[in-house]
């Protein structure tokens, strides 16, 4: 027997409402949770159409073809991508759908491997955290006719390129997320990234590698429950009222970083590290983890909000990196005293779930921005006045007041009063123009320092 899926009903009703009118098919993802015996799905999101080029038809979403060949792998791929960044800790890509009609049938589980393999490649790159025993390589396809509306469900071994279909128990339910646990946390950020070079090309270079040896303390910390330190295989529902209607539980974690590149059971040591440059990120971020009612060990919830917290910070400096190349030399995203905002986390309830999904701010940006992507990306209808501002908004002014002051004390003696030659392509790469050669990115969350 293959894996079994316990599906919302909620999501059934979204993919019964999806038409091929003007398509001859639509490609989508499968959002959901997964667990050691059963995965839960509780989102459909079907793939955002392309836009028309000039003399060309529109793609993926659909298209009036006579082949699955046609479909955009890619495109798929890029909205996975952008959908796992508004995915709180422990929600996931689970897999694809693809609604197509019956002449086309045969071709449809081809296409469907084609796009989960790649759609994992795509989200598995640039991630700072490793994959365990635990992991479940499975990933699910939904192959859907458009006439009859029948449905097969197939899972794929994603971790063996050569694995083959293998068949997946469907099933739907109500309120499947309603009795779901958040466990939520703050966590104080103070990184450290030496750059050997102080050059463009070497900002990207250092900044990735300071994120993963600060992503390896991250997984070899310790967290604490609700105050406590709870064994691997402790169930952290344990206690709670099977089909309670009561208020949704929560949790409060905290996560205890050693010390700089070191477990638990070393030894400090003091090492000696020539550079040219740093690049210093400090700050809170607000990090959350949902945790399903299937006797779920506290180990797998600890996994979830550690990975939230390495996804955010990663999400963020990869937005802001962007973000600066596509306005450089716009003052719209311009330093205030040499400060450059990150994108500040939103969370906005889904309707008739028991979770929420996140998007990121620029300074610049409005609710109404917010609302479009996630009506674009995950296909939902999010009022403004739903999304929440307030986790981290309440951080914002005292971590810019008071890492802008100990920056400026700490900095300012040490800056050249003209920025060498060698370090003005930097500033450029940052978009941030400073004459002391500076560069002071901020965030409501956090603040990423570029000092030399």
């Amino acid at each position: 027997m293959g894996r079994s899926y316990i599906v919302d009903e909620l999501v059934e009703k979204y993919l019964v409402n999806l038409k091929t009118i003007d398509a001859s098919y639509i490609t989508g993802l499968l959002i959901g949770q997964f667990s050691p015996q059963k995965d839960f799905v509780v989102l459909a999101a079907r793939t955002p159409p392309k836009e028309k080029e000039a003399g060309g038809s529109s793609s993926d979403g659909g298209g009036m073809v006579s082949s699955l060949d046609d479909i955009d792998v890619q495109w798929v791929s890029e909205h996975a991508k952008q959908v796992s960044h508004m995915l709180p800790g422990s929600l996931a890509v689970l897999g694809v759908f693809l609604v197509h009609p019956p002449e086309l049938s045969k071709e449809a589980q081809n296409s469907l491997r084609r796009l989960i393999f790649a759609v994992d490649k795509r989200l598995s790159k640039g991630r700072l955290w490793k994959l365990t025993e635990d992991d479940v390589p499975e990933r699910v396809m939904l192959q859907i006719c458009s006439k009859t509306r029948k449905a097969i469900c197939r899972t794929f071994d994603v971790q063996d390129p050569k694995s083959s279909a293998k068949p997946a128990d469907w099933k739907y339910q109500a309120g499947v997320s309603a009795s779901w646990q958040v466990l939520q946390c703050s966590v104080d950020l103070d990184v450290l990234f030496p750059m050997a070079e102080t050059s463009s090309s070497n900002l990207d270079k250092c900044t990735k590698d300071g994120l993963q040896r600060w992503a390896n303390q991250i997984e070899t910390s310790i967290c604490l429950i609700n105050g406590k330190r709870l064994p691997d295989h402790f169930d952290v529902t344990a206690g709670q009222k099977k089909n309670s209607k009561a208020a949704q539980s929560k949790l409060q974690a905290q996560i205890l970083i050693p010390t700089v590149g070191l477990k638990a059971d070393q030894r400090s040591t003091a090492s000696v590290q020539a550079c040219k440059g740093f690049l210093t990120m400090k700050g809170v971020m607000h990090c959350r983890a949902y945790i399903h009612s299937n006797k779920p060990r506290a180990c797998q919830a600890v996994e979830a909000i550690k990975r939230d917290l390495m996804n955010t910070v990663s999400c963020r400096t990869e937005m802001l990196f962007e973000d600066l190349f596509m306005n450089e030399g716009s003052s719209d995203r311009g330093a205030v005293s040499g400060q450059q905002p990150l994108p500040q986390r939103v969370f906005a309830p889904v309707p008739g779930t028991g979770f929420c999904i996140c998007d990121y701010m620029f300074p610049d940006e409005s609710l109404v921005d917010v609302s479009e992507r996630f009506k674009e990306m995950l296909d939902c209808d999010i009022l403004e006045e739903t999304i929440d501002t307030t986790q981290e908004a309440a951080l914002k002014q005292s971590n810019i007041v008071d890492n802008s002051e100990e920056c400026t004390d700490n900095i300012t003696s040490e800056m050249p009063t003209e920025a060498p030659e060698n370090q003005r392509s930097l500033q450029t790469y940052v978009g941030v123009a400073v004459a002391t050669g500076v560069a002071l990115l901020a965030t409501a969350a956090s603040l990423l320092y570029l000092s030399d």
